[in-house]
């Protein structure tokens, strides 16, 4: 039972930690945006079902690596609150790998919408 109960608590301590992403963080704002402009057209555009799945992983994707660099950078900060080059350094590389997600994600939905959008 006790086993149990610490799996439960680890799901509840994940779910706090999505809230926290999600309160705190503006640039997960900007992609949650965008999540709901996207969800919009594939619901408008009928996307296939293959589609769905693929804007989906892009979506996970992003909001993943969102969330890994939010949480690189919270403990940059704590480790080493004053500036030093190599804590810039992991915090650039970091948000880099957050670019690099949406620049793939924004890529794969012109692929995606950009039929249907001429099509139109």
């Amino acid at each position: 039972m006790k086993e149990l109960k610490k799996r439960i608590m680890s799901f509840v301590y994940a779910f706090q930690g999505i809230g926290s992403f999600l309160k705190k963080e503006h640039n997960a704002w900007i992609h949650c945006t965008a999540i709901a402009l996207v969800t919009w057209g594939g619901f408008h555009f009928q996307i296939t079902s293959t589609e769905w799945c693929i804007v989906l992983i892009c979506f996970g994707l992003v909001l993943a690596a969102e969330a890994f660099n939010t949480a690189i950078e919270r403990l940059v900060n704590l480790v080493s609150p004053d500036y030093h080059p190599i804590a810039g350094d992991v915090k650039d590389v970091a948000a880099g790998a957050v670019l690099i997600c949406a620049i793939f994600a924004a890529i794969i939905g012109c692929i995606i919408f950009l039929p249907y959008l001429i099509d139109c």
